[in-house]
């Protein structure tokens, strides 16, 4: 990319799309464009073709999407699965329409089976049974990675995707009902913090695995592929078109809560709710091969959550 390029970053508001635009900022990155959800529903598929037809981007980073944690995905699989396929649907096909020079799909780990070999290659893709709490949502995901490939296959596009792990940091959503575990865990103890609570529940008996990434590193990867990756035509022609997005490292969920508790300050107890869900036992990634094209993460956990605690005492709580 060009800084002067015309790049647009569909979902620029919240946790990923921000973050890219930020980093972009910050590289010297000139011409971006976007727009709020008011201004241009993107499940609408003519105020999407209206919108490329006469802004024409040269490249799209596409990090719009409906998301959230166990819970949201529980009560509400219909919404997930519809608006994810229509946004996509929508941007993909409108980026070929109006000639996008390079299109980066922003997926998700979950992604992969359930109890897919650790860590997970991107060759596990659809080798066996999805974690039943996100599939709507994961099958969106897949279906966005086959259309970036079969529209370089059919047209000679260069559409790419990426997997992040766990995202978490500034714009987060620290909503109970529809977040994600560490933002919901850095809300539910610094509100027991604040209101002197003996106790924190959180679901589950803490024994998962998972890894997290700090969203601006994250948005340092998209960009490092954006300018980097160009699948070849056999790459194109087996589906190695994305790349997965992570730290290589992973911790209990008992342990990421011990962190988030001893960052908030909160002195008093943690009760693990057995009856709630655990989720899938282990998500891993594989990054050897964003390793290899020259990227690696910077910010360790730790930091992270402090990072994110500041970023969320200043603009939420």
């Amino acid at each position: 990319m060009d800084k002067n390029s015309k790049i647009y970053i569909a979902g620029h508001r919240w946790l990923v799309g921000s973050a890219i635009r930020r980093a972009l900022t910050e590289e010297g990155y000139t011409n971006i464009l976007t727009r709020t959800h008011d201004e241009l529903d993107l499940t609408n598929q003519m105020f999407v073709h209206d919108f490329f037809e006469s802004e024409k981007p040269e490249y799209v980073f596409l990090a719009a999407a409906k998301v959230g944690g166990i819970l949201a995905n529980r009560d509400y699989p219909a919404d997930f699965i519809y608006q994810n396929l229509q946004i996509q649907n929508n941007i993909i096909h409108q980026s070929y329409l109006s000639g996008v020079t390079k299109l980066l799909f922003l997926g998700s780990s979950c992604i992969y089976p359930k109890l897919a070999p650790q860590p997970m290659r991107e060759e596990h893709l659809l080798t066996g049974p999805l974690e039943s709490s996100n599939e709507p949502y994961a099958i969106a995901k897949i279906a966005g990675i086959k259309m970036c490939q079969s529209y370089n296959r059919q047209y000679g596009t260069n559409f790419i995707a990426c997997m992040p792990t766990n995202l978490y940091g500034p714009y987060d959503n620290f909503e109970l009902t529809s977040s994600h575990v560490l933002p919901a865990m850095i809300r539910k103890f610094h509100e027991a913090k604040v209101s002197n609570s003996p106790s924190v529940t959180l679901w589950g008996d803490g024994s998962p695995l998972r890894e997290f990434l700090y969203v601006e590193d994250m948005a340092d990867a998209c960009i490092h592929l954006m300018n980097t990756f160009n699948p070849t035509k056999e790459q194109n022609e087996c589906g190695d078109i994305f790349m997965n997005i992570g730290t290589g490292k992973d911790v209990t969920i008992r342990e990421l809560a011990l962190t988030v508790q001893s960052t908030v300050g909160y002195t008093w107890e943690i009760i693990w709710d057995t009856s709630k869900p655990n989720g899938t036992p282990r998500k891993l990634l594989d990054v050897s091969a964003l390793k290899e094209s020259g990227w690696e993460y910077s910010v360790e956990l730790e930091e992270g959550v402090e990072r994110s605690y500041t970023w969320y005492l200043g603009n939420i709580q």
